[in-house]
């Protein structure tokens, strides 16, 4: 009998969001997925447990160092530096509680064709609940609309989330390819017909 070495521990985190697991069917199966901000890495190690391979970019590089044993980490400030993956696509993209206005280009050039964009943070209202508090970290009425305008928008959200309380705005989106007819995997099911 062979042994592998053991891996790192890794410490026990919050389950992932609920927007990522009820969307992440759109994901092809072992596709490459870009978790951006991903702090402790619950999102990316829930994604590699599943079978995608994933990319985490975050700056604080003591939270990504036990994640190397599960995926590619980035270790860059994406606010200060330049864009740290300039070129490389990928099937899914994940952003979550992480708002940076200038990084939007990035994030959709990061799309591959037919990638789906998975994204959640916080809204306008927000403030007056808890953190964040200061409007460049708060999404404005319907921002990600705008935000995600030539794409293929399959789900938004903009509201209240009671557990925990926050305000936040959710989106589904794929960047289609403009040559050719869209693909059926992201056509969602009618119910009732």
């Amino acid at each position: 009998m062979s042994t592998s070495p053991a891996l790192p521990s890794l410490p026990v985190l919050p389950a992932p969001s609920g927007w990522l697991r009820r969307w992440q069917h759109l994901l092809p199966a072992s596709g490459r997925v870009l978790d951006l901000a991903c702090g402790s890495g619950r999102h990316l190690r829930w994604l590699q447990a599943q079978g995608f391979v994933v990319t985490g970019v975050d700056r604080d590089a003591a939270a990504l160092a036990p994640l190397k044993a599960v995926a590619e980490v980035v270790v860059a400030d994406i606010e200060s530096e330049p864009w740290p993956l300039p070129g490389r696509q990928f099937d899914g993209v994940v952003v979550t509680n992480y708002l940076w206005r200038p990084l939007w280009p990035q994030i959709l050039d990061s799309l591959a064709p037919r990638g789906v964009l998975l994204c959640e943070t916080f809204a306008d209202g927000q403030q007056h609940i808890g953190r964040p508090t200061r409007p460049e970290f708060l999404l404005r009425p319907g921002e990600l609309l705008s935000l995600c305008r030539g794409l293929r928008v399959l789900a938004f959200e903009d509201g209240f989330e009671t557990q925990p309380p926050r305000c936040v705005q959710r989106i589904v989106a794929v960047a289609e390819p403009t040559t050719t007819p869209s693909d059926a995997r992201h056509r969602l099911p009618l119910h009732g017909s």
